[in-house]
């Protein structure tokens, strides 16, 4: 399992808000990635932690883009050219982010799915045995014919 990323308070300029937005947006991604792996891998028992730890990137990569907006100058002349190739890359991470999540999603449908038609198998397994009858005597119905009667 991934490492939560460092604790990052929110920064007080544009450019700190960016570069704190692009170190988490990166954790993000991996974090992502590490899902799919999981997910993919048919041991699931990591998923809960990763869900606990996704929950908590997210929250904090939603108070930093709130900063981000409140704090973004009306002329993008003002931003250096390592604050504009940060802010690409945000903007090409988030779309990688989102197509992650978008199959990662889809990934837990397909075993939701699946587990549900499971569940349904041994449903029907479990009424269709009937071992003993209600006088308590065994019930070994053969299908269609009963043998051993005249």
């Amino acid at each position: 399992m991934s490492a939560s990323p460092p604790h990052l308070t929110v920064p007080g300029n544009w450019e700190a808000c960016v570069a704190a937005e692009h170190a988490a947006l990166q954790s993000f991604v991996a974090l992502l990635e590490e899902e799919q792996r999981t997910l993919l891998s048919g041991n699931p028992d990591s998923l809960i932690d990763l869900a606990d730890t996704k929950t908590r990137q997210v929250e904090q990569l939603t108070r930093l883009a709130e900063q981000r907006r409140t704090l973004q100058p009306a002329s993008p002349a003002s931003h250096d050219d390592r604050t504009l190739r940060l802010w690409a890359d945000i903007r090409q991470m988030a779309g990688r982010a989102e197509q992650l999540n978008r199959t990662n999603g889809e990934l837990i449908q397909v075993k939701l799915r699946h587990n549900q038609q499971a569940l349904n198998v041994l449903h029907q397994a479990a009424n269709n045995a009937g071992l003993y009858g209600p006088d308590g005597q065994q019930n070994l119905s053969m299908g269609g014919r009963n043998l051993g009667r005249v």
